[in-house]
Order: structure tokens, then sequence, then C-alpha cells
């Protein structure tokens, strides 16, 4: 038995990067299924009016629901899954490297990932919780009156660990890309589109990170620099926040674009059409998603020429999102290729439906007069679902099932192959997070647990949809 542990342990400090990208799989799946409960408490609370499970007197445990749920998505279900372990998989095997650049510390960028996981799982243990949502706005987070500290502290420094992770595995693929494609002439859709996410989360992740300790500081060493009761301001850390928070919107959703793109591309049997063009959009994305994080802030009283600034340039972003759509479309095309044959190209084109959809939606929130309505509604909570919780993780979906023989070395056959699956997974997605819109348009908001009798028939549709949508990703599995 000690042999057996030994080598074991030999096989995971070898780091090899096919086995640690198994490793970021496996741990953003278990990840994601704690997120995924905690959303499923959320939808089972708002099924009707009334308090259902979480009882009146503790609605603190509703918006500790959402603040996990949210980080827990982001920052340890599609950031590990797609980036972490489609990335150190496939990035070496495109770049004809036997490795990445520095093995040690890509194994290293993962042991830190489990820990940070720990941290924020652990805020759940104190007497309150820390319920600020996943954004962690002060005075909230910063008060002792509200919450418990500990817990605040637990979850600042899981994120804090989990940027860390990020940023030296962002460092490790610069450096492999640089190692072994210096010599290239052009990059593959998915290897530019891991370069591209790199090089966003090393310029905004010290941002975060700095307000993050900015916050630990005025939560314990009696700083004032978020604290209005002395004359500071609670809405820089705004600022801080979504200059970090909206290019994590697209590190979130590029590699889910490479992914796309290899996918189309290997069914089209053809390049991706304008190849050219559509590195162009990848470039055009990134450097104008960089630029437009005050639009997450309308309501907090910017003056008219800012909000004009930001309006037009988040309008701007739907062209070179426009451009991958048809390109993307166009491209699959002219081929004879039978859609009920191929398994991975339904969850593609499903893909490419939800984002889309997101993606208009995000267009009617770009302009601030519309956004100062809508703001604290559910119809932001279906923009930003369409988009990455459907577009992300549907793209996951269709990556583990499109690369299942290459990663696992195997067909595993998974059930989620099948017809039946797919348009359970289709209708389920559609239920739970369609009838949003229609509750944002008549101003349900959105972190509040009791709902009034008028909004009772979507938010059923909805929690319905939720729970169809737990019974199909529990079908992820072999078949016998």
């Amino acid at each position: 038995h000690s042999s057996i542990r030994i080598s074991s342990l030999n096989q995971f400090l070898r780091a090899n990067h096919k086995r640690l990208a198994c490793y970021y799989l496996i741990s953003a799946i278990l990840f994601g299924v704690s997120a995924t409960l905690f959303s499923l408490l959320l939808r089972i609370e708002l099924y009707s009016s009334g308090n259902r499970i979480i009882p009146f007197e503790n609605q603190n445990f509703y918006n500790l629901s959402i603040t996990l749920h949210g980080l827990l998505m982001i920052f340890f279900l599609v950031m590990p899954g797609l980036y972490g372990a489609f990335g150190n998989y496939f990035l070496p095997v495109f770049l004809g490297s036997p490795e990445v650049a520095f093995p040690r510390v890509n194994s290293f960028s993962f042991l830190l990932l489990p820990v940070s996981y720990a941290f924020v799982i652990l805020s759940t243990a104190s007497e309150f919780g820390a319920a600020l949502g996943w954004t962690l706005y002060p005075p909230l987070s910063t008060s002792l009156m509200n919450l418990s500290a500990a817990a605040v502290d637990l979850i600042i420094d899981g994120l804090i660990i989990s940027g860390v992770s990020s940023l030296f595995g962002s460092l490790n693929f610069l450096a492999t890309i640089a190692a072994y494609g210096v010599l290239r002439s052009s990059f593959p859709l998915f290897t530019a589109s891991i370069l591209i996410t790199a090089i966003l989360l090393i310029l905004t992740l010290p941002v975060l990170s700095a307000a993050l300790l900015i916050l630990l500081a005025d939560l314990h060493f009696n700083t004032v620099y978020f604290n209005p009761a002395f004359a500071a301001d609670p809405v820089l850390y705004q600022h801080f926040f979504w200059f970090f928070g909206h290019p994590e919107v697209y590190i979130l959703i590029i590699p889910a674009f490479g992914i796309i793109s290899e996918g189309i591309s290997l069914f089209s049997q053809k390049i991706i059409l304008a190849f050219d063009s559509m590195i162009l959009a990848l470039l055009c994305l990134s450097i104008l998603g960089s630029g437009v994080w005050a639009h997450h802030i309308y309501t907090v009283g910017l003056e008219v020429d800012t909000r004009a600034y930001f309006t037009a340039v988040t309008i701007m972003i739907s062209l070179p999102t426009g451009t991958k759509v048809f390109n993307w479309f166009c491209s699959y095309l002219g081929n004879s290729m039978q859609l009920s044959n191929i398994t991975s190209i339904k969850w593609i084109i499903l893909f490419l439906l939800t984002f889309t959809l997101g993606g208009s939606t995000g267009v009617i929130l770009a302009n601030s007069a519309t956004d100062l309505a809508l703001h604290d509604t559910y119809y932001v909570v279906a923009h930003f679902h369409f988009v990455l919780s459907l577009g992300a993780v549907i793209a996951l979906f269709s990556s583990l099932i499109l690369y299942q023989k290459v990663i696992f070395a195997s067909d595993l056959s998974f059930y989620s192959s099948t017809v039946f699956h797919f348009f359970l997974s289709f209708i389920a997605v559609l239920m739970t997070f369609t009838p949003m819109h229609f509750l944002g348009f008549n101003v349900m908001p959105r972190r509040i647990s009791d709902i009034t009798d008028n909004f009772n028939s979507w938010n059923y549709v909805s929690s319905v949809g939720s729970i169809f949508t737990l019974v199909s990703a529990a079908l992820l599995k072999k078949k016998k």
C-alpha cells in the first residue's frame, strides 16, 4: 500500500500538463456541483411568494447563497474548466511543445485552487456568513455591525489565493507561447484565445487584488479608503472591481470562443471563414472590453458625458462579436454533415444561440437610460446568465464531449451524447432563464427572497426549468 501511495505521489509531482488538465477538469466539475446546489436553493425559494425554505428571520442566508453561487461559478467552475483544463491540455499540443515552460509552477497553480475553494466554503461556518453579493461592495463588506468579519476575511483571502493561482498560470502560458510559438507564422484560434486571456488576466488581476487588500485594511486596520463616514468614496471600490470585473467576462468567454472555433473548423473540415478577422475580433473584444467597466455602475450618478462614452463604446462591442458569430455560421454553411448524427455540433449551435441572445440583451442594457430602469432587476440576471451560465458552461460541455477520446484515451460514450439529453438540456435552460427577461421588464428586484404574487407564474416556470437542468446535468455520465 505504501508503494502504491508513493507511486501516486510521484505521478502527481511529475506535473505533466495533461494530467494537471484532468485534475483541473475534475475539480471544476466538483466545485460546479456545489455552486449549482446553491442556485437550486435560490430557485426553490422563489418557486412562489412567501418564505418557503429560508425562514424570514434568516434572510441573510439567501444573499449568502447568491454570493457563493456567483463566486464558485465564476472562479471555480468556468475559469478552471475552460482556461485551466483545456488551456493546459491543448496549448502545448498546438504549439508542438512537450510541456509548458514551467511544469512545477503549473502544479503549484493547481494546488492553490482547492486551498482557495476551502477558504470560500469555510466562510459559511461563521455565525452570519458573508452575504455581500459576489461583488463584495463596501460599506456592507467593511461593516462589523452587519456581517461576520471572519466570513468576509475568508472570502477575500480565498479570492486573493485564486487570483495568485490564475496569475501564475497565465505567466506560464505566456512563457510557453514565447518559448515555442515565437517562430510560428500564425496561431490556431484556440492558442490565440489563450494568449489574449492570459494578457487580460495579468493586466487586471493586480487591480482586483489591490481592491481586496484595501477592503481588508478598511476592515481591520482602521483605514478609511472606502468608508463614506469619513468622507471617503465607496464608489472608488466599484471602479476598481469592475475594471477587473468586465474584462473577467471576456476572460471567461474567450477560451470558449477558441474551443467553439476549433470544433466548427473540425466539423466543417475547413479553416474558419475570414481567419484574420477572427483574430482581430478577439483583439477588439479584449481592448474594448477593458474600457467599458463603468457601464456596470450607471446608477451611482455618473455625469452625462461619461455615460455617453460608456454607452457608445459598449454598443461598439457588438461589432467584433457579430463578426465572430457570422463567421462561425458561414463556416458551417454548405456542409453535408447530418446534424442528428453529430453530438458536439448540437451543443455548439446551442452555444451560438444562447450567446447571441445574451449579447442582444447586452446591447439593450448598454444604453444608460434603459439600464437605470433595469439595473437592479432580473433582466440583468437573465442577460449575464445567457452569456456566461449558458454560453461558457455549454462550451465546457461541448468541448468535454468533443475531446473525450483525446483526454480520456477512450470513447466514454457519455449519456450526454444522446438526442434525449440534448433536448432536455435545451428546454431546461430556456425554461430557467427566458422567464427572467419578462420578470425584469415587470421590475422584479434581484437579491430579494420574497416576491409579490404577480411574479409567481414566471418564477414557477423558471424554478421548474432549474430542476430539469439539474436532472439533465445528472445524466452527464457514461452509458452502461
